[in-house]
């Protein structure tokens, strides 16, 4: 079927709109982990920063919570990885249809192919996503267990009379 007016393209825009819905929720994603991303580098660089000046027992909570925000950096690459080949398997899906109905090529399962793995792949990235999420509390238990320590090392430093 070839293309010869501007209302015999007007479903083939319309069938377009639901991939470019999907780039822009995507983008809206994307920008969530590579924030989710600059606060893991952030948060690593100042933990390390003058490491080497504190105690050792300082040294090994930054490095068991250094090791947890290593592992959620690449955990939050690869979710920005497989987010970005949705996106691009949506932008393909949109030029193949258009391809399929200019060139009257007939592609059917290359274009439920190209769906297919783009929905796999965002939902693989959302499974990474979360992964990074549950890391995060693991590093807000690393840091809490550290605090009531500190807690109980002064309660039991003070003099009886002086507990709140």
């Amino acid at each position: 079927m070839m293309i010869t007016t501007v209302s015999e393209l007007i479903p083939v825009l319309q069938t377009a709109i639901g991939p470019m819905i999907l780039v822009s929720g995507l983008g809206l994603l994307l920008l969530t982990m590579t924030n989710r991303l600059g606060r893991i580098i952030d948060r690593s660089r100042a933990l390390l920063d003058d490491l080497e000046s504190k105690p050792e027992s300082y040294v090994l909570r930054i490095k068991s919570e250094v090791d947890i925000l290593w592992k959620r950096a690449r955990y939050i690459r690869i979710a920005i990885l497989l987010a970005s080949m949705t996106c691009l398997g949506a932008s393909l899906l949109v030029i193949l249809l258009f391809l399929s109905v200019l060139g009257s090529l007939d592609i059917p399962l290359v274009m439920a192919a190209v769906f297919i793995a783009s929905m796999l792949s965002l939902s693989f990235s959302l499974v990474f996503f979360l992964f990074d999420v549950n890391l995060t509390l693991a590093a807000l238990r690393i840091e809490r267990e550290s605090h009531n320590r500190k807690k109980v090392i002064l309660e039991t430093r003070m003099p009886t009379g002086e507990k709140q």
